[in-house]
Parts: structure tokens; sequence; C-alpha cells
């Protein structure tokens, strides 16, 4: 019999080897970047055109490379940041595999020019799937280009993989600005289709992060530093008041480098405890530098995940530094011990009902206590009285209503009749009575649905109606969104936005969706934008759903505690029953409740 294993041609091998490596264009923006970080650059320019698909260009002024060492560059597991495995334990290098260039080299078309400054000419290599083209001697400036063009020629089947052009131009900013922000000391230049995205000169960390994401996030940075034997904790946190319902820009480097880990990012969260609303997430930037000893970053190609030797004392040390910096700004909200929280009588038992007639409780304690239950004192005294019959009798403001309507159908313990009557409680729900029972309705809800259909059925018919501004509005985003907009321009023009591009690139809002309210078309957008790009990387075919779902979800916000006159509530029962799915928002989540007289009668027994 013939021997069956044999070894793979280096090609094939390459190939492999860049399945893991280079995933996407950004993949290569990553390598390149990072590679130009290791020789010592001080100014690093990324050029792409059509997302990274047609080309991707690297050029630095670093040390440059020999004409020897340009040539084995190209070779799997030929690097000059470590000569040993104990190596492993002493990185400070962003790379040290060995494998980026050859795996860049073997699925694209490769130019590298590099020189060192004792050297006159550069040297040109030229790299087509694995086989070398041409090694020259040319004139060129000192430092390093490398521009790799037609990414995945040679693989059809992984180049069908890749997304939109501005979907994989949102992974490459990604890259970018992860890089530019842990090295604000070196100067970094964007350059997509021959136009300048980014200019970042040598600054500090805080303008640095003002530039890449905007002016609004000079208002929220909160410096933290913390120093111990172990670890140095070092970046800027968010205000609470600014945090965001989603994911937003949380960057975590350990020795410069991103990582990614929930662990960290879990006692970030808890140091926010109580401080921010459930559901949303605060900006962080922070850098953490320890002994190379104590961490193992060879656990995944793309090196993003790493191992400390001690999880536990990292978690407490930053969590700690986090509180103090959220303390030391005022940020964490101090007792007031002098506050007589406990509205003792000179009984000592505590009273049902707070007495205002004393000075001894603070005036604003008093004031929220007397509003809460202004007017209930008179009306249990009455009770005491035999005049009322329920010292309740005045809890609900809006008189019920009576309307005609389909929700009589609702249940099957819904009778026959077609009148109900509809109150309002708490401004935040409805309760509808029923014959046998009654339903209780979450406004917001209601209106998260019945929004959400209208603007699916606008995406259909692509007839939103845009109610027109007085004063157009500028879309101030940063750079990166506004791949982002033209993603989803299409979709927010059918639902009723209107957008303009001026000469100088930028967004003016012409008209919102009409029915939305008086919400500001530019914070409207900036959410709409900051749930799209942090809910899943690829909008996917469902994008439309998805925008018609996040613009619901915003424009219902306003009906959240809204006092709603007998016409509203009447109009929202009728539009919920004739809705797509009268039961669940478009989050999935439960509108109403029906109660009929027995579990009535239960939950008061």
């Amino acid at each position: 019999m013939h021997n069956l294993i044999k070894m793979l041609p280096d090609a094939i091998a390459n190939q492999i080897a860049a399945g893991e490596v280079v995933q996407r264009p950004a993949s290569v923006v990553k390598e390149l970047m990072e590679n130009s970080i290791d020789a010592g650059a001080s100014f690093v320019q990324l050029i792409v055109k059509e997302a990274g698909k047609v080309s991707i260009q690297v050029i630095d002024d670093g040390k440059g490379m020999s004409p020897q060492d340009a040539l084995m560059s190209f070779e799997r597991h030929a690097t000059s940041k470590i000569s040993k495995a104990e190596d492993l334990f002493a990185i400070r290098t962003m790379g040290f595999r060995g494998e980026a260039l050859a795996s860049i080299a073997s699925v694209a078309q490769v130019e590298l020019k590099t020189r060192r400054e004792e050297d006159e000419l550069s040297t040109l290599i030229r790299m087509e799937a694995s086989v070398l083209k041409a090694n020259e001697q040319v004139a060129a400036p000192k430092g390093t280009s490398i521009l790799v063009k037609n990414l995945f020629y040679n693989i059809p089947a992984r180049r069908n993989f890749l997304k939109s052009n501005p979907v994989e131009m949102r992974h490459i900013l990604d890259e970018f600005q992860r890089i530019a922000l842990a090295n604000p000391e070196i100067k970094f230049s964007l350059i997509q289709n021959e136009q300048e995205t980014y200019s970042l000169p040598v600054e500090k960390l805080g303008k640095r992060i003002v530039d890449l994401f905007g002016k609004s996030y000079r208002e929220q940075l909160a410096a933290c530093e913390e120093n111990t034997n172990y670890v140095s904790i070092k970046g800027y946190v968010g205000r609470p008041e600014y945090a965001k319902k989603t994911r937003g820009e949380q960057f975590f480097f350990v020795n410069n480098r991103f990582i990614k880990s929930s662990y960290l990012h879990h006692a970030v969260m808890s140091a926010y405890e109580r401080l921010v609303p459930d559901g949303t997430f605060p900006f962080y930037v922070l850098f953490l530098t320890l002994d190379p000893s104590h961490i193992d970053i060879n656990v995944h190609p793309t090196k993003t995940e790493i191992k400390f030797d001690d999880e536990r004392s990292i978690y407490a040390i930053l969590q700690a530094a986090i509180r103090k910096t959220l303390s030391l700004n005022h940020l964490i909200p101090s007792l007031d011990f002098d506050a007589n929280v406990n509205f003792r009588n000179p009984s000592g038992a505590i009273s049902s009902i707070p007495s205002f007639s004393g000075t001894n409780s603070p005036r604003p304690v008093q004031d929220a206590w007397r509003k809460l239950y202004e007017g209930l004192n008179d009306n249990i005294e009455a009770f005491e009285r035999g005049n009322v019959a329920d010292p309740s009798a005045n809890l609900f403001s809006e008189p019920a209503t009576t309307i005609q309507s389909k929700a009589n159908t609702w249940t099957a313990e819904s009778s026959s009749h077609t009148n109900f009557q509809v109150m309002q409680i708490l401004n935040k729900f409805l309760v509808v009575t029923l014959s046998g029972g009654m339903l209780l309705i979450d406004q917001k809800k209601a209106y998260q649905r019945i929004l959400f259909d209208q603007f699916s059925e606008n995406l259909v018919k692509k007839n939103g109606v845009s109610q027109q501004l007085l004063f157009p509005q500028i879309l101030r985003i940063n750079p990166a969104d506004a791949v982002l907009v033209e993603e989803i321009l299409g979709d927010i023009t059918d639902l009723g936005f209107g957008l303009t591009k001026d000469a100088e690139e930028n967004y003016w809002i012409q008209g919102v969706p009409a029915g939305i309210g008086e919400e500001d078309g530019q914070n409207l957008l900036e959410g709409i934008l900051e749930q799209v790009k942090n809910e899943a990387s690829d909008l996917g075919q469902n994008h439309a759903e998805k925008i018609a779902r996040i613009l619901a979800n915003r424009a219902a916000i306003r009906y959240q505690t809204k006092k709603l006159i007998a016409e509203e509530m009447s109009a929202l029962v009728e539009q919920l029953f004739a809705s797509t799915n009268p039961s669940y928002s478009p989050n999935g989540e439960i509108i109403s409740r029906s109660l009929n007289e027995a579990e009535i009668g239960q939950l008061i027994g």
C-alpha cells in the first residue's frame, strides 16, 4: 500500500494559516499597522480602497529592513520578536508569531518597499499567492510601505463571504481606532477612497479620544489612575449620565495591546452599580500595565484574548480604581447624615403618612413627600368620618372613558358586549375593564408595537411621511459613523428622514418621520446609529426590520410616563388591537396581561 500521510506544499499550508490570521480586510490592517508600531514608527498612514477589497496600503517611517530580512519576512514562522520558548512570557511587541506576512501573501498580491537609514536604496519585493515575482533595488524613503491588492483573489469562495463595503469598512475603522488609541504618541492618517478620514497628530490620550469619537466626549471623561506592585491602571472612564443603551466605545489594553475580556468588563460594570440604569453601558478606555510574565497572550492568533495568572487581583484592583475615580469626581451620590430619613414620631413608630408640621425634616424631603401624599390625608380623615367610601377615590385624575373596540374578543373570558372602560394609572399603564375581568396594558410597549408596524409599512411601501424642520440640523458624527450612514441611508429615507450632504461631506437633517413627536433629529439618528453598529457587526438581510424596531423603541420613549387624555387612551387601545401582534412588543416583551375576577380576588385576598 502507498503511504497516505504527506507534507503539504508551502502555498497550501500558508493558506490554511491565513484562514486564522486573515479573516477579512480588517485583519490585514491590524497586522500591518502593528508591524509598523513594532518598527518604531513615529508616523503611520493607512490607505484603503473599496473597504480593502481592492487595496490596503500601510506606510510608516520606522527603522525598515535589510534586503535579506525583507525576503525572510515572507517565510512562515520567521520573526525578529522571539527566539526561544521562554520569550513567549516576556513579550512586549505586538507581533511575535511570524505568520502575518506569509499568510497575507498567500491570499493576495503584495508589494513591499523597505529601507533602513544606513542603506542607499530600498528593497522591492512582489509576492503573489506565496510565489516570489520580483526582488529589486529601487529608490524610496526610509521606512516601510506594504501594498496588499486583490485580497482573496485566488480563493473566490472566501472572497464571496466578505460583507458589503460599509460593513467591512466599519471593521477596518474599529482596528484603526484601537491602534490609534493605544499609541497617542504616534501620528496617524487614514485615507479611504482618496479622501482623508482621520489626521491624528501626536497628542495626549484625552485629546486622541476626542479626535476619534467627537467633541461630545470631552465633557464626559474622568481620568482613572491606580498604581500597585502587581498592575498599574491608567485611562479614562465616562460619567454615568452619559451611559448608552448599547455597548459603545469600551476598550481594554494590556501592555498597550487591545484585548476583549468579559471578566474585566464585569469588574467595570460592578463599579458603576446603581449609578447607571440597567441595560446601559458607560464609556471607558483603560490601560493595564503589568509584567509580561504574569500574562499569556499566546491564546489565539488574533491575540485579543489573554490569560492572567491572578485574575481575581486584577478584578479587585480595577473595580476599586474605577470606584475611586467616580468618587473623586463627585460622580457617586454622597449620603446626607443629617437627614431624618425615618420620619419617626415621638413614640418611635414609623408614621404611615409623614407629618409636615415640624421643621426637623429637610425642606427637599418635605416637599417630595408632600407632593406624593398631597390630598391623601384629607381623604383618609373623611373616610374615617364616614364621608367617603374609599380613600383612594381621587387617585385617578383621568375620568374613565367608554369606547367601542375589537378588544372585547381578545380573551375567551370577554363578554359579547362591545362597551368597556379604560383609565390610566401612574401615567404608565392603562386599565381596560372587560366583562368578568380587566386588561392591564403597558402604554410604552403598546406604542412600540404600533409605531413598529407603521415604520415597517413605510419601509415596504417606501412612502414614509417626513415632517420638515424649520431649521435644518447638522448631523454631528465621527468619520467612522459616516460609513454606517451610507449603509442605512436608503432605509432611513424610506422611514421619513430627510438627509442632504453638503460640499464638505457633512450631513444635514432636513426632516424627521412624522408622528415621532418633538424629539431632536440629531439625538434620534445618533441613537439609531449607536444601536445598529453595536447590535451586530453585520446588519444582515433583515436590517430594515431592525432599523424600524430601533426607531420605534426610540420614538416610544416619550410615552413611558406620559399623561394621556381620554381620546389618546381610546386611540391607543384601538390601534393596539388592530396591530399585527397585540400581545408582544417588537422586542418580544409582553404588552398586556388579562386578569379575570378570580385572579383579581386572589391578588387582594
